[in-house]
């Protein structure tokens, strides 16, 4: 036998070495990672154009959808500092210059701005995230059906959150009330401390905070916008004579409009309007004057003292209620009055008074 048919038969039929095992794992061989190879540079080839274009469709709208962003955002913080230059231009006087303080100004300006960038963004990447998945030829029915059901499960479910968030929304865009401000929310009453898109923080007469919910507020009275009245009510005797009280108040109104710090909180001069009210006893005689908003009780307060003083000083008596009713002339009111002792003596007038009357005896008959 030759060397090349023992070696041919030894190739044909080669003998198991001890090490190997059926469960060995095949080695791919070069032909097969070729074929690999060669199968995903054709689907390259056959689908790089498409994903080529849904890569720039993708980057398109992103680029598209963070200029919009940019130039929206810088367009709402343009317009909030023009509102406020147009209002800081208008409101320019003293008068303006208290209204909308430069804090309330301030922190309006931000509460809108958040407030409509906030949504400008919401509205426009999620337009952007919808087109991209488009772009993927995903099936946007089934998420969009999903969210319209979440979005009436949440809005059934934090009504009430939407509820002042919008109501507070609206709250800062009319300009209802600003910190600063003293208002009656009907639920609670003081001056506004913080105004925020849930909740209104108020400061009570007494010192407490009033977290007030928006959404809650159905009508709210501002004590701090334009201008608020000081009243006060002089009630003097029926027979005073009218015009020297008139001339009195004059006086004491001239003074008070020509001192500080009275002459800045009157924004108007003090009037005396005329009798409000005529009793049998007493008349009462009506004094207002418009002054600086939250400042009407101090005004009324220093109005009254010095009303008092200068009837003090006129001799005009200040009445009401049951003084009014007494006798001016009487030196001694109790005289009229007879002392609890009186009545213990069975002899005295208040006693004989206070008696029962007893019926007369009838007289007998034939009796003379």
């Amino acid at each position: 036998m030759s060397l090349s048919a023992v070696l041919l038969a030894a190739g044909s039929s080669p003998t198991p070495t001890p090490s190997e095992s059926p469960s060995a794992v095949t080695v791919p061989s070069l032909q097969d990672a070729q074929e690999s190879a060669t199968n995903a540079a054709s689907w390259v080839e056959q689908n790089w154009s498409t994903w080529l274009a849904i890569s720039l469709r993708v980057v398109l709208i992103l680029v598209i959808a963070g200029i919009l962003r940019m130039f929206v955002r810088r367009a709402i913080t343009k317009l909030i500092d023009r509102m406020n230059r147009t209002a800081q231009a208008v409101d320019g006087t003293t008068i303006g210059g208290l209204l909308v303080n430069n804090e309330r100004r301030r922190q309006r300006s931000q509460a809108i701005g958040s407030v409509l960038r906030s949504v400008a963004s919401f509205i426009i990447l999620g337009t952007a995230a919808l087109m991209i998945l488009g772009a993927f030829e995903i099936n946007l029915a089934p998420l969009l059906a999903s969210a319209g059901v979440a979005g009436v499960a949440i809005g059934f479910g934090a009504r009430n959150l939407v509820t002042d968030f919008l109501s507070g929304v609206f709250m800062i865009l009319e300009d209802q009330y600003g910190v600063g401000d003293t208002i009656d929310a009907g639920v609670a009453s003081g001056e506004v401390i913080e105004v925020g898109l849930r909740v209104t923080k108020l400061r009570g007469d007494q010192g407490e905070i009033w977290y007030v919910r928006n959404g809650e507020v159905k009508r709210i009275g501002n004590l701090s916008q334009g201008w608020a009245t000081a009243g006060v009510d002089v009630t003097v005797r029926a027979s005073e004579d009218l015009d020297k009280v008139k001339r009195v108040i004059g006086e004491v109104a001239e003074r008070m409009s020509k001192e500080e710090p009275w002459n800045e909180l009157l924004w108007g001069p003090i009037e005396t309007l005329g009798l409000d009210s005529v009793l049998l006893d007493s008349m009462v005689v009506r004094v207002s004057a418009k002054t600086m908003p939250g400042k009407s009780m101090t005004v009324e307060r220093e109005l009254r003292w010095r009303i008092k003083h200068a009837f003090d000083a006129a001799d005009i008596p200040i009445v009401g209620g049951a003084a009014a009713a007494a006798d001016a002339d009487s030196d001694d009111i109790a005289a009229a009055v007879s002392p609890p002792s009186v009545f213990s003596n069975s002899d005295s007038a208040q006693s004989a008074a206070a008696s029962p009357i007893t019926p007369a005896a009838t007289p007998r008959a034939g009796a003379k």
